[in-house]
């Protein structure tokens, strides 16, 4: 997401989602199964889930939540605010650009005479609210989202229908300053770090730069073609890109230059130093080169270490959409997965639905994806506690009032209880305990109410203590400290 096309800022295939780690193809066809009961008939539905729609088991969609919250907590801290927007919007405006993939993706239905579409990205809906709230928003406006969106593509393995975007974007009036532009890829090494990947690296570049370059060698029309064929550099090597280039009409010599530009590297002032020496023969070249300098001496002091961002003249992003600097995230031990975060700066969030001036800058991480991609690949941490519930009560009397009120006490020092007030063996309610990763089990018989005490047992260890209500509620919370903690990703490398 991030512009007015579909594909123009997110995340490698857009559209994922999971249940066991995978794609499942489906017959559209209902299957129906029959059964007869007396005289009657009964035809029944065959449970299924539509492909390329994730749909996650308790534990794993525990997991997934923890991972929402993170994100959540940690663009809270950079003073962005929380916004939702309706998954079901007007066509004409989410279609305002129109035409290209977005209109062979989207999911558009009639409802009477309505013309209506399910939302294909975050950004669309931004700029449509904020030139709808133009008068009512102070600017920079800071806004984060994470929801659902729709493409209607075909379901395969990690390029799903139905997935979960986390944005972030600042929108200025007129105006934008550029320590916005080194914010954005700060507030991505906090983020991704608290999930808890240690191996990735954002890639920086700025398309000032590689606009002026272009139009330094006299290829200003070609420019989006060239980038295209030079973003086909990892995957087919250099001899295959120049091949392609001189194929599309670009002269050996600058076939040549374009390779020799774009590899560029070394560390990230190594990078700049080499980029120092074409300056002054295209003022928006120049103008990039600043810009770009200031972003890598800004995200020094955002605290993000030289180890975790590059310069890398590469990186394009959403070719005309985007107009300054732009971000690609990889993980470092997969760099087959492509991008699990990225974004840029735009100069015109919302051209589409008023005259202002709204230029931006923001990131997008495919959720959901880097979700399945995480399980696919083991990281995820098993060893979190995803229980629902961090204690069962177990009433050992008829009368429940005793276990209702220590059940009570526990929720208001803020213990997720549960009460297991079936009619069961014992044995059963305690492996129903064990199903659930239930870490504490309180027996509450006729001798614990007499005595003011709680029966207390850690299901991991098999600690049991007797302590009255105050002291378990204690006891039980060091506990949970330890257990909650960790993130939802183990990265064992560094």
């Amino acid at each position: 997401t991030g512009g007015i096309g579909p594909l123009t800022r997110g995340v490698g295939p857009q559209g994922e989602g999971l249940l066991g780690g995978q794609a499942e193809k489906c017959s559209p066809n209902l299957y129906l199964s029959t059964t007869k009961k007396g005289d009657n008939t009964m035809s029944k539905v065959q449970p299924r889930t539509l492909s390329g729609f994730m749909e996650l088991l308790p534990a794993r969609q525990a997991q997934f939540d923890r991972m929402v919250e993170i994100l959540r907590r940690t663009y809270s801290l950079y003073g962005f605010t929380p916004l939702d927007t309706p998954l079901i919007e007007a066509s004409e405006v989410l279609l305002a650009k129109g035409g290209g993939e977005t209109e062979k993706q989207i999911y558009r239905f009639m409802k009477g005479d309505t013309d209506l579409s399910l939302r294909f990205d975050l950004t669309v809906p931004l700029a449509k609210y904020v030139a709808q709230n133009y008068g009512h928003l102070t600017f920079p406006f800071r806004r984060f989202q994470i929801g659902k969106v729709y493409r209607g593509e075909r379901a395969q393995r990690g390029r799903f229908r139905e997935f979960y975007q986390a944005d972030i974007d600042v929108i200025g009036d007129g105006k934008l300053d550029i320590s916005n532009e080194a914010e954005i890829p700060s507030i991505i090494y906090r983020a991704i770090t608290a999930l808890g990947l240690k191996r990735f690296q954002i890639r920086v570049n700025n398309r000032k730069i590689l606009n002026g370059f272009y139009a330094m060698l006299g290829l200003t029309q070609q420019s989006g073609e060239i980038m295209r064929t030079v973003d086909k550099l990892d995957k087919i090597g250099a001899a295959k890109v120049k091949e392609l280039l001189v194929e599309g009409g670009v002269s050996e010599d600058n076939a040549q230059e374009i390779l020799r530009f774009i590899g560029i590297s070394g560390g990230n002032q190594a990078v700049l130093t080499a980029l120092e020496t074409y300056r002054g023969r295209n003022e928006v070249f120049d103008t990039g080169l600043d810009e770009l300098t200031t972003v890598v001496k800004y995200l020094s002091a955002f605290g993000v270490p030289e180890t975790h961002f590059a310069v890398d003249l590469t990186i394009a992003r959403g070719l005309d959409y985007y107009t300054g600097t732009v971000y690609e995230t990889t993980m470092l031990d997969h760099p087959e997965i492509g991008s699990i975060c990225s974004g840029g700066r735009y100069d015109n969030l919302a051209e589409y639905y008023t005259d202002k001036q709204l230029p931006g800058v923001g990131i997008s991480i495919g959720l959901t994806r880097l979700f399945f991609v995480l399980e696919d690949q083991g990281y995820l941490n098993d060893g979190l506690n995803t229980a629902p519930a961090d204690v069962l009560i177990l009433p050992m009397t008829e009368d429940l009032s005793p276990a209702i009120a220590l059940a009570t006490q526990l929720r208001e020092a803020g213990i997720r209880a549960q009460i297991h007030g079936e009619q069961k063996k014992f044995k059963q309610k305690i492996s129903y305990a064990d199903k659930l990763h239930i870490p504490y089990v309180i027996f509450l018989g006729e001798d614990e109410i007499q005595s003011g005490v709680a029966a207390v047992k850690d299901l991991a260890t098999g600690e049991q203590v007797k302590l009255p209500p105050a002291e378990a509620i204690a006891h039980i919370q060091a506990g949970l400290d330890k257990l909650n903690q960790g993130a939802p990703i183990l990265d064992q490398g560094e």
